[in-house]
């Protein structure tokens, strides 16, 4: 760990990461506030470094994008933006270390990294997971009434891990 650096939950992590574009990404909002500058800051040291930004690195949302986002989030969370935000996948995120310097850009990235890991690990694990219970269920699902209710309740509660993996939105008052 770097000196002076900051430990961020992994919970708060991944309350802001969204699927857009079937991607798992994260705003530029959010990235400027975990990062501790503010937006435009950090859009600017993007904007002059655009070529290590490649569209699957890093896109603005659309009109439509924008707005099914905020649909999805409180709206009084989002203050006064006007724009469509920038969403940076995993590869953005790291790229954003090459850009950011400072000790507590440098922590916050490594810590956002290993969250994307985290999640990649998990929804590989349960979708071998799932597997095994089709073979199982394929196997022996028509034996036994019993044995058909064990395997669609497992069945229920890999759907529901992977529901509570999406990101949810923050309660409470925010200090900056």
């Amino acid at each position: 760990m770097l000196e002076n650096s900051i430990i961020i939950p992994s919970e708060r992590i991944v309350n802001k990461i969204y699927i857009i574009r079937n991607r798992k990404v994260m705003l530029d909002r959010d990235l400027a506030e975990l990062y501790g500058v503010k937006t435009k800051d950090l859009n600017a040291s993007v904007k002059r470094n655009l070529k290590r930004f490649p569209e699957d690195f890093m896109f603005k949302l659309s009109k439509d994008e924008f707005k099914n986002l905020r649909l999805q989030i409180s709206t009084s969370s989002w203050g006064g933006m006007r724009y469509e935000p920038y969403a940076f996948t995993e590869g953005g995120v790291a790229m954003l270390s090459g850009i950011l310097n400072s000790a507590r850009a440098i922590n916050v990235n490594i810590q956002i990294i290993r969250t994307f890991i985290k999640i990649r690990e998990l929804l590989s694990t349960n979708d071998a997971l799932q597997r095994k219970i089709m073979e199982l269920e394929k196997k022996y699902g028509s034996h036994d009434e019993k044995i058909k209710k064990i395997f669609t309740t497992l069945n229920l509660l890999l759907l529901d891990e992977k529901y509570e993996l999406k990101a949810k939105t923050e309660i409470g008052f925010k200090v900056k």
